[in-house]
C-alpha cells in the first residue's frame, strides 16, 4: 500500500495573491486591538466551516460573528481583497513539478481552511485537482483543521493508518501541532526560515520521507 503524504495550501503549495488576505480583513473591520490569533479562530469559523451561494453572504457572516454593523461598501471592500487574492495566487516555483513526482510513489492528500471559492478557484486555474487523490477542504467538512478529530476524520475517510502517513505545512499551529496530537509525523516548510522546529524544510526540492 502507498504512504500517504497530506499537504496544507496556502503558504505550502500556493502563494497567497496579496499581503496577509486576512489581517487586510481584520483591518477592514476596524479590529485593530483583537488578538490575531483570537480573530483567525473566529473568522474561519464563521467563514470556512460551511459553504455559502456568495461570498457577500459569507462576508455577512462574518460581520455577524463580530457583531459588526456592515453596509454593501465594507461588504464590497471585504470581498474585493478576497477575489484579488486567490485570483492573483500561484503554486510555488516547485509545486507542480515535486507534486507530480510524488504522485508516482505516494498517495497525496490536499486539506485546506476555506471558504467554497476560492481554493477551488486556485485548483481549477492551475489544474491541480488531478495531483491528488483526495481533496478536504473545511467548508465541505464543516469543520477546521485545528478542531479535535479534523485529522482522524481524514484518515477514516482515507483509509489509512496514522503511521502511514506524513503532513506537510508551513503553520505550527494550524498544520503541524494538530497533526502531531492524532499522532501524525509532520514536516514544517519555513521558506523564509523564521521559525524553529526540528523537521523542517526551506521548499518542497526539500522533502524526504521514508
Amino acid at each position: 500500500m502507498a504512504k500517504t503524504i497530506i499537504f496544507d495550501f496556502w503558504g505550502t503549495l500556493v502563494e497567497q495573491g496579496v499581503y496577509s488576505p486576512i489581517k487586510q480583513v481584520k483591518r477592514l473591520l476596524g479590529l485593530y486591538e483583537m488578538d490575531y490569533s483570537e480573530f483567525v479562530v473566529t473568522f474561519e469559523k464563521a467563514m470556512m466551516t460551511e459553504k455559502f451561494d456568495s461570498l457577500h453572504d459569507a462576508f455577512v457572516r462574518v460581520c455577524e460573528a463580530f457583531d459588526i454593523k456592515h453596509d454593501e461598501e465594507l461588504i464590497e471592500e471585504l470581498i474585493g481583497v478576497w477575489n484579488k487574492n486567490w485570483l492573483l495566487a500561484k503554486p510555488y516555483d516547485e509545486t507542480i513539478e515535486i507534486l507530480k513526482r510524488l504522485k508516482e510513489q505516494y498517495h497525496l492528500v490536499l486539506v485546506a481552511n476555506t471558504d467554497n471559492f476560492s481554493v477551488n478557484g486556485v485548483l481549477e486555474k492551475f489544474k491541480l485537482k488531478d495531483l491528488f487523490q483526495y481533496i478536504f477542504l473545511s467548508c465541505d467538512l464543516g469543520m477546521l483543521k485545528i478542531d479535535d478529530g479534523f485529522y482522524g476524520k481524514i484518515l477514516k475517510k482515507i483509509n489509512e493508518d496514522v503511521n502511514e502517513c506524513l503532513v506537510v505545512g508551513d503553520s505550527v499551529y494550524s498544520d503541524i501541532k494538530p497533526a502531531e496530537d492524532a499522532g501524525i509525523e509532520t514536516i514544517l516548510v519555513d521558506r523564509h526560515g523564521k521559525r524553529d522546529y526540528p523537521k523542517k524544510i526551506a521548499n518542497l526540492k526539500e522533502l524526504k520521507w521514508k
